[in-house]
């Protein structure tokens, strides 16, 4: 799918405000999390510390894989409302928060903006897009800010590992910064599974909500749980997603902002066919082989991000520190 530009969404504000749903939907669903966390671990190089890569590990991050979306209870309503928009981006609206960048490179939307790295960055780019387009929704909540919690928990693993290195060079104890490596691999993982489900990326998150619908896709709010937790869990198991995985080689990524960007900005342009998917039934029972076929590749992306993102913690923990000039 095609982002919308500035001028497109001007022109549906109005009507498109009015069709979103209520709250985002969680992602994937127990098993999706649980499958893409399990895959990524086991397909890990070789160099990465045993730690990360055994039986242990594997049952650890797996477990995690939802664990985020337990946070969105309303039974934690503070917890909820703070973290809730961590799990998606609104990437047809983010763009008015961006800069001006060549298209096609890294980072780089298909309308040629580049969102800032840093989280409060971008939320003082909303809130001046906010004041030049009233009628939008623009505020962080309403937008999502998914890439920074992923670039912020991937920051957080790879110092973590840092640490690592530091304590194994000295012969320390290692089974306390185990313990939060392998809590920040699974959280991190949550994030970047969310990042792989087109409808986390979009404003048509859980029925098509934008004015102009000539193809008919569905715009009742049942899309998202019936793509991505009822499909999943009756068709797709492991076994069927883990060849995916291990034919794709890992990768050691040198600049996570702009490369995750592109991952999301590929997820985004996934969501119309999500949406044909649906109308054709491919996600109602057994559903189609084409549902099938385009559920796995999703499915093996988030665990290929996952195990690349991991691997490249791991290799840029080595990194030289800057010099830390203390802090206000």
């Amino acid at each position: 799918m095609r982002s919308l530009r500035p001028v497109t969404r001007l022109a549906l504000a109005s009507s498109l405000i009015a069709l979103l749903p209520s709250a985002p939907a969680h992602a994937w669903g127990r098993d999706g999390h649980r499958m893409i966390n399990r895959l990524a671990v086991e397909n890990l190089p070789q160099d990465v510390p045993a730690f990360l890569r055994n039986g242990n590990a594997v049952d650890i991050i797996e477990y995690e894989g939802p664990e985020p979306d337990q946070w969105r209870s309303k039974a934690e309503d503070e917890l909820s409302n703070t973290q809730a928009a961590d799990h998606f981006m609104d990437l047809e609206w983010a763009d008015l928060a961006g800069t001006p960048c060549a298209a096609g490179s890294p980072g780089c939307s298909p309308d040629g903006m580049m969102l800032p790295k840093r989280r409060f960055d971008f939320i003082k780019a909303l809130q001046a897009a906010q004041a030049k387009h009233p009628e939008l929704p623009l505020s962080p909540d309403k937008v999502g800010l998914q890439p920074w919690q992923v670039e912020e928990v991937w920051e957080r693993l790879k110092s973590d590992l840092r640490d690592y290195r530091k304590l194994s060079a000295a012969n320390q104890d290692l089974s306390g910064i185990e313990t939060v490596i392998l809590f920040e691999a699974g959280w991190l993982g949550h994030y970047v599974a969310d990042g792989s489900q087109p409808l986390h990326i979009s404003i048509n998150y859980n029925g098509w909500a934008e004015k102009t619908n000539p193809h008919g896709y569905t715009t009742e709010h049942h899309i998202h749980s019936q793509f991505e937790s009822v499909y999943v869990t009756a068709n797709i198991k492991p076994v069927d997603v883990a060849p995916l995985v291990a034919a794709s080689q890992p990768r050691q990524i040198d600049n996570e902002w702009t490369q995750y960007l592109d991952y999301i900005h590929h997820s985004n342009t996934l969501v119309e066919r999500t949406y044909q998917i649906e109308k054709a039934g491919g996600f109602t029972d057994t559903g189609t082989p084409e549902a099938k076929a385009f559920t796995e590749e999703r499915l093996a992306a988030g665990a290929i991000e996952l195990r690349d993102l991991i691997y490249s913690a791991w290799v840029h923990s080595a990194d030289p520190v800057p010099e830390f000039h203390g802090a206000q």
